[in-house]
């Protein structure tokens, strides 16, 4: 069976540096930080009291306000990054058959705020079990997608995928296999997380996994420093238009590059920390490489997992030096997370997108907030430290990397018939 091709035509992007696909890509090269104290509630008594939030946002520029009220934030976010790629692709200009469009979203905790809104009025009442008739529909992780489908009217393969922070990159590879399958002419994928609220900080803060650098939340995602305490939790969403490339070239989408791998791999060690010797990620980024038949040689860019935690920049370090050998030190390495903070769910869909405009502009974004060489780290490495570089991007790898030891990567390449 000959394989499709697969490019993306159109893409959105809400996230703590812009909130537009423009407004994005700009923060990401003027290495703009969106960390700052919480404003979505009381955070004093947290350990940690800051968060990458969106900024000047306000669902009712895009929502009607009583359509809005039917959504948990991360399903509202996902239909603001969704609009935005539907529109730049201007697939539904060409009177698409609607039963081979489908929507594959990602997202690792779903609608987080509803449920501790639904269990703090159940539990803070008298005991009579009232619930808000929206309670479950807002709750569920699929119900992004459904929405996404239900305003287009995308009748194609419709689910989500659920596999912690790697789940939007999963959703990517997903949409991507089911092109070039040929079981639908286009997909919206991508993902959206909504989780900077008391539940879900608190629960990180538990787990001893986000910075408490309070003093200076600007710089407190530093990966790859050797002062890195833990990740900065973000908000918001990305989204992809997937598009079979006949289809796209009949109706003179504009495209912006081709996607061309997909690896998937599993740690099977820790619920929580990655393999020490990066074996999980080494595994995915080899699945990736061989499922675009291309070589380590031919990367030019990485835009890591790279969350600044102690334990996990140096495994994905690791790895990377064993799946590339001498031609890492050639490469472009990168963690935006430096700049928007770690979405969770959503990463993988905002660093996807982090490398196609990498691949269309030739230049690599910055990883912020190096101050101190991590001396576990070899130093020959470029890791884009604090300013973005010019350079020929051919071909990019993001890597995504999930609690539970989900690992996934996807390639993407500059487009050419």
């Amino acid at each position: 069976m000959q394989l499709k091709r697969v490019v993306v035509t159109g893409m959105g992007a809400l996230t703590p540096i812009g909130n537009t696909l423009n407004e994005y890509w700009e923060g990401l090269l003027a290495g703009k930080s969106g960390a700052a104290p919480i404003q979505q509630y009381d955070a004093s008594l947290f350990k940690t009291q800051f968060a990458c939030e969106l900024k000047n946002f306000n669902i009712e520029d895009f929502i009607d306000r009583k359509e809005a009220r039917k959504l948990d934030p991360f399903a509202q976010y996902a239909m603001v990054s969704a609009t935005e790629a539907v529109v730049d692709s201007a697939i539904m200009e060409s009177n698409p058959n609607l039963d081979r469009i489908g929507v594959i979203w990602g997202s690792g905790i779903g609608g987080l705020k509803t449920f501790q809104d639904e269990a703090q009025a159940f539990f803070g009442g008298d005991g009579t079990p009232r619930f808000n008739p929206f309670f479950i529909p807002k709750m569920i992780a699929d119900i992004a997608a459904g929405h996404i489908s239900i305003k287009y009217g995308f009748r194609g393969p419709n689910y989500v995928t659920v596999s912690a922070c790697a789940s939007s990159t999963n959703a990517i590879i997903d949409a991507f296999n089911t092109i070039r399958l040929g079981k639908a002419d286009a997909i919206v994928t991508g993902g959206s997380e909504a989780c900077v609220n008391e539940m879900g900080m608190g629960g990180f803060n538990a787990l001893k996994a986000l910075s408490t650098r309070n003093d200076s939340p600007e710089t407190a995602s530093r990966p790859f420093d050797l002062d890195r305490d833990g990740f900065v939790l973000g908000e918001g969403s990305g989204a992809l238009i997937l598009e079979e490339l006949e289809h796209a070239l009949a109706r003179g989408a504009k495209i912006y590059a081709e996607v061309i791998g997909g690896g998937m791999s599993g740690d099977a060690y820790h619920i929580t920390a990655p393999h020490p010797d990066g074996l999980g990620a080494k595994n995915t980024m080899l699945a990736a490489l061989d499922d675009a038949n291309v070589a380590p040689s031919e990367i030019d860019y990485i835009n890591v997992h790279g969350t600044s935690t102690p334990l996990g920049d140096i495994a994905e370090v690791k790895a990377i030096q064993q799946v590339f050998g001498d031609h890492a030190y050639d490469l472009n390495i990168s963690s935006t997370k430096s700049m928007t903070g770690h979405l969770l769910g959503a990463a993988g869909a905002i660093e996807a997108i982090a490398c196609i405009m990498a691949v269309q502009h030739d230049i690599v974004p910055p990883t912020i907030n190096h101050f101190t060489d991590d001396p576990e780290l070899d130093p020959k490495l470029n890791f884009t430290f604090n300013a973005p570089q010019k350079r020929t991007v051919n071909v990019a790898l993001s890597n995504t990397f999930g609690f539970g030891g989900h690992n996934t990567s996807v390639i993407v390449k500059k487009f050419s018939k």
